[in-house]
C-alpha cells in the first residue's frame, strides 16, 4: 500500500477522513464526475485491510449494489472477485428448533432479477484503495485526525503520523471516519435513538452451508444448489437474529444481534458467552457453527453496543463539510441497510462538493439534501424500534418484512436508481409539499408499523413446514424487477411512484381486513382507510370516501402470506 507522506501537497479540494467503504467510494464518485479534483484521505489503518476484514456492511441490498455496481463501475469486479448473493432468507421460530428442515422458511427459491452482493470488506477495500489511489487521489495511512477547524473558506485537518503532528488544508471535509465521529464530536451535533440493540460478530475459516444442515432430502432439493448459501441467512426469534453471511474468501460471517431488554449485552460479548447464548437460544446453529471456530479457525471477534445512532446534521454549505457511513446517522443491520444510506449519502454530498467547486451557490440544496437524508432516516427507524420484540411471533414477521420489502423496493429504490435524490423540484415534490407522494409514503409506512405491534397479543400459534417465496406475491415481484427500469422524465417517476403507493395503499388495506377479521370477526370485504388503520378500537374508517374496497389480485397475494386456517375469514 502506497504512503504518500512527504510528497503531498498541502492544499486539496477535498479531504476524507477515513478510507473505509464510504470514504473510498466517496473518493472514486467524485473523481469519475471531475477527474481533476485533488483529494486526501487519510486513514487510521497502518497497511492493508485483512481478508475477510473485521467491518460492518458485507451484506448489500438492491439499492447499494446498484450504487456499486453502476454508479461506481463496479460490476465486473464484483461479480469476479466477490460472491453473488440470492436474497435476505429467513428461519423462524418453531417447537423444533434441532431441525432446520421443518421451520418456516421465507426467501426467493430462483436468483433475483436485480443483483446484489455478499462483500469480503478486506478485499473489497483493497481494490477500491487501488482504485482511488490509481485515479489520482492521495493516500495517508496510519493517519490520526486529531482536530480540525474552519477558517477563510477553508478546513484545516490536523492530524498525527508516527507520532509526528501534520496539517492540510482542503476546501470541503468529509468525515468517514466511521464511529470516530471527528465533525459529530467536533461540533456536538449527536442525536439520540431510542433503539438499544447490540451486536456481536465473527468471521471463520472454511464456508458454512446451511444446506448440510438436514438429511431432509425434500427440503434439500426445494431450491437449486447453493441458493441456500449464497443468502445472508437470518434465525430469528423473540429480541434476536443470529446471521450467516458467506464471503468471498471461503470464510463465513456469524453474528448475534439482539435487543438489550431481552437479552442483555453480558451475555453475548466475549466469544465463550456468544456460543453458550447460541447453545441456549439456536442449539443447531450452536452445533453447527462451533467446530469452525476452534483452534486456528476463528478468525477475530467483534463487539458493537448501541449499534445504531442518529445526528442533527448531515452537512454543511457554508463551512463546507459533510458526513458519510457511521459518522452520520447509522440503521440497524437487520435488512442489510448500511451500504444503501451510503450510496444515498455519498450521493447527495458529492453532489453538493462538485456543485460548490464550479461556483453554485449549494445554499438551499444543501438544507434540502439534509432535510431529505434525516426525514428518510427517521421514517426507516420505525422499521427497527420496539420491532424486536416482534421476530418471536411468525406471521407478523413474514407480512413484515413482505411490507418493508415491498415500500424499499417500490419508492426508495426506485427513486434512487432513477436520479431523484439530486433532483431538487423533485424531492421538493416529493417531500415539502404537505401533500406529496413522500410524506403520504411516510405517513402510511408508519401506521403500518405501529399497526405491527397492535397485532402482536393477537399473534398466538407456532407455525413449522411452510415455505415462503416473496415471489409468490405478483406486486413485490413487480416491485422488485421495476428497481433498474429506467422512467425517462421526472414526471414518469411521480406517476410510477403514484402508481406503487396506491398499491401499498391497497395491501395495507387488505393486511388490515385479514387480521382484523382473525381478529374480531369483522367483514373479510369491508372498505378500509389504511391511514387510519387501527386494531385496538373502531377508529378505523371504513366508510369514507378514504376507505378502499377489495382488490382481488391483492386480496390474492396477501392471502398467498396469511398461515391462519382460511376457515377463520368470513
Amino acid at each position: 500500500m502506497v504512503n504518500f507522506l512527504g510528497i503531498m501537497q498541502k492544499q486539496y479540494d477535498v479531504i476524507i477522513l477515513g478510507g473505509g467503504l464510504a470514504g473510498l467510494t466517496l473518493s472514486l464518485q467524485l473523481k469519475k464526475s471531475r477527474p481533476e479534483i485533488s483529494i486526501l484521505i487519510l486513514e487510521k489503518r497502518e497497511a492493508k485491510a485483512a481478508t475477510a476484514a473485521h467491518k460492518v456492511g458485507e451484506s448489500t441490498v438492491e439499492l447499494g449494489s446498484h450504487y456499486l455496481r453502476e454508479v461506481l463501475n463496479l460490476k465486473g469486479y464484483l461479480e469476479e472477485h466477490e460472491l453473488p448473493k440470492h436474497g435476505l432468507r429467513f428461519f423462524f421460530k418453531n417447537n423444533t428448533k434441532h431441525d432446520i428442515s421443518t421451520r418456516v422458511e421465507l426467501g426467493p427459491r430462483e436468483k433475483l432479477p436485480v443483483p446484489s452482493h455478499q462483500l469480503d470488506r478486506g478485499t473489497l477495500e483493497n481494490e477500491l484503495m487501488r482504485r482511488s489511489i490509481e485515479s489520482g487521489c492521495e493516500v495517508i495511512l496510519g493517519a490520526r485526525v486529531k482536530d480540525i477547524s474552519f477558517s477563510n473558506g477553508e478546513n484545516e485537518v490536523t492530524y498525527i503520523v508516527n507520532k509526528e503532528e501534520h496539517k492540510a488544508k482542503g476546501k470541503w471535509a468529509a468525515d468517514a471516519s466511521g464511529r470516530g465521529n471527528v465533525l459529530k464530536h467536533k461540533f456536538g451535533f449527536k442525536k439520540d435513538w431510542d433503539h438499544d440493540v447490540n451486536a456481536v460478530w465473527w468471521r471463520v475459516k472454511g464456508v458454512v452451508d446451511i444446506d448440510d444442515w438436514s438429511e431432509n432430502k425434500e427440503w434439500k432439493t426445494k431450491l437449486k444448489p447453493k441458493l441456500r448459501y449464497l443468502s445472508t441467512v437470518h434465525f430469528l426469534d423473540k429480541g434476536y437474529w443470529f446471521w450467516v453471511i458467506p464471503l468471498g474468501s471461503k470464510n463465513t460471517s456469524l453474528g448475534i444481534v439482539a435487543d438489550q431488554k431481552l437479552h442483555p449485552f453480558d451475555t453475548i460479548n466475549q466469544y465463550p458467552k456468544a456460543l453458550e447464548w447460541l447453545k441456549k437460544h439456536e442449539p443447531l446453529c450452536y452445533e453447527k457453527v462451533k467446530p469452525f471456530g476452534e483452534g486456528e479457525g476463528l478468525l477475530d471477534f467483534l463487539i458493537l453496543k448501541h449499534f445504531g445512532h442518529n445526528t442533527q446534521r448531515v452537512y454543511d454549505a457554508t463551512e463546507r463539510w459533510g458526513t458519510t457511513g457511521e459518522s452520520g446517522p447509522f440503521l440497524d443491520p437487520f435488512y442489510s441497510p448500511g451500504t444503501d444510506f451510503i450510496s444515498m449519502n455519498n450521493t447527495w454530498l458529492s453532489d453538493l462538493i462538485l456543485r460548490d467547486l464550479s461556483g453554485e451557490d449549494i445554499a438551499v440544496r444543501a438544507k434540502v439534501y439534509e432535510q431529505t437524508h434525516l426525514s428518510l432516516f427517521e421514517s426507516w427507524t420505525q422499521i427497527y424500534q420496539n420491532k424486536y420484540q416482534l421476530m418471536g411471533f411468525t406471521q407478523i414477521m413474514v407480512v413484515k418484512i413482505f411490507w418493508d420489502w415491498a415500500v424499499y423496493w417500490s419508492v426508495l429504490a426506485l427513486l434512487f436508481t432513477n436520479g431523484a435524490f439530486t433532483d431538487l423540484k423533485l424531492l421538493k415534490d416529493l417531500f415539502a409539499n404537505e401533500k406529496g407522494l413522500g410524506r403520504k409514503f411516510t405517513k402510511l409506512h408508519v401506521q403500518m408499523q405501529n399497526f405491527f405491534i397492535q397485532w402482536k397479543p393477537h399473534d398466538t400459534e407456532i407455525f413449522s413446514d411452510k415455505y415462503i417465496d416473496p415471489f409468490d406475491l405478483e406486486f413485490l415481484r413487480k416491485f422488485q424487477q421495476g428497481i433498474d427500469i429506467q422512467q425517462g422524465s421526472p414526471e414518469k417517476l411521480l406517476a410510477k411512484v403514484a402508481e406503487n403507493l396506491t398499491i401499498l395503499e391497497k395491501a395495507a388495506a387488505e393486511i388490515f381486513r385479514h387480521v382484523s377479521t382473525h381478529v374480531k370477526g369483522t367483514p373479510a370485504d369491508m372498505k378500509v382507510n389504511p391511514y387510519t388503520i387501527n386494531l385496538d378500537d373502531d377508529s378505523t374508517d371504513t366508510t369514507s370516501a378514504d376507505a378502499i374496497g377489495v382488490d382481488d389480485a391483492i386480496t390474492k397475494d396477501i392471502s398467498t402470506m396469511w398461515f391462519y386456517k382460511k376457515k377463520e375469514l368470513v
